[in-house]
């Protein structure tokens, strides 16, 4: 299991977040998407950020990879890959980057791929860091192809992505990913598009294609399962936040915040009477716009107290990997002391 095989590697994060502010500028005012977001991807691991829509899981993982619209303004913190600051380095550095060193997955594989070029152009493309012949290129091209499930790489490589099928496509670019041999991809949602048997089995096919390159993902997801599977640390996001983070199996066994609980109380997959109601999150994620004081989660929250509005909680630790972000956790500490 990767989650086993990367207990020795090196403490050293390959991806260090450290403060992230994000806005956008907007006729209606400053949208603040992300606030105060620290994280770390180790090496060799793979971890999940999870939360519902608009919790700025995409908008973090596309501040990574220096994607963003120009109405968006990063004001304050650091992105460090391999010990460089992503948001310090030159345009033309930080390009160079990405399909060599960073490489992402993205949601959508139809708007992913050029729909007017064929899969084996745009597969040499990609490699255009290295120093090959376009035959050696597309030799691997047809091997990546090939190891992702493609049948018949050889004759296929020539079509044209609307002649595949969303499954199919997807797994193309995922092979497009991984051809560069990346140190960190990210995976944005790339099961959202996809039914439940075919998301099983690009889920497996990341995993064991992650053992085997021995890459970093940040795997962007909701589904909370395709996380449990694949993932070796989980980041819970909310509203720009991050909420609370940890082991996989800390995370899921043993929730601390209320918004993580009750996340995982509306996974389908948990759920063990017949119903015909699913359970949800009562009431509305708060509008980025503007500042809110107190705990984000507080006007949803049903274990919220006068505190809760007045003060922003700090991350506690709970154990050796797990912290959260609720005064709920300073109020039990100051009790059992």
């Amino acid at each position: 299991m990767i989650r086993d095989d990367q207990s020795s590697h090196s403490t050293s994060p390959l991806l260090e977040i450290r403060g992230l502010n994000l806005d956008f500028g907007t006729p209606g005012g400053r949208v603040h998407a992300l606030r105060n977001v620290s994280l770390n991807v180790p090496a060799g691991q793979v971890v999940g950020i999870v939360g519902e829509s608009g919790s700025g899981k995409s908008t973090l993982a596309y501040t990574v990879m220096g994607l963003l619209p120009e109405n968006a303004d990063v004001t304050a913190g650091n992105i460090l890959f391999e010990g460089r600051d992503l948001l310090k380095m030159p345009a033309q550095s930080r390009r160079s980057l990405l399909g060599d060193r960073l490489s992402m997955i993205f949601q959508d594989p139809m708007t992913a791929l050029n729909p007017v070029r064929t899969i084996e152009n745009q597969m040499i493309d990609i490699q255009h860091h290295e120093r090959r012949s376009r035959s050696e290129k597309r030799a691997r091209a047809i091997d990546m192809l090939h190891r992702v499930g493609i049948p018949d790489p050889q004759t296929r490589i020539g079509a044209y992505p609307h002649h595949f099928s969303g499954g199919m496509r997807q797994r193309i670019c995922i092979a497009m990913a991984l051809l560069v041999r990346p140190a960190l991809l990210i995976a944005d949602e790339p099961t959202t598009a996809l039914d439940a048997t075919l998301e099983v089995q690009i889920i497996h096919l990341l995993k064991d294609l992650q053992r085997e390159i021995g890459c970093s993902v940040l795997f962007v997801s909701h589904h909370l399962g395709a996380v449990a599977e694949l993932c070796d640390r989980v980041v819970v996001m909310y509203a720009g936040e991050k909420v609370e983070q940890g082991a996989v199996r800390d995370i899921f066994h043993n929730p601390a915040h209320p918004y993580t609980r009750a996340l995982l109380e509306c996974d389908p997959g948990r759920i063990r009477k017949t119903t015909r109601t699913l359970p949800t999150i009562s009431g509305e994620v708060p509008s980025p716009l503007g500042f809110k004081k107190g705990c984000i989660f507080s006007e949803r929250c049903p274990q919220a107290f006068d505190r809760c509005v007045q003060e922003t909680p700090i991350e506690y630790p709970i154990g050796l990997e797990q912290t959260a972000r609720c005064h709920l956790l300073d109020e039990e500490r100051l009790v059992s002391a």
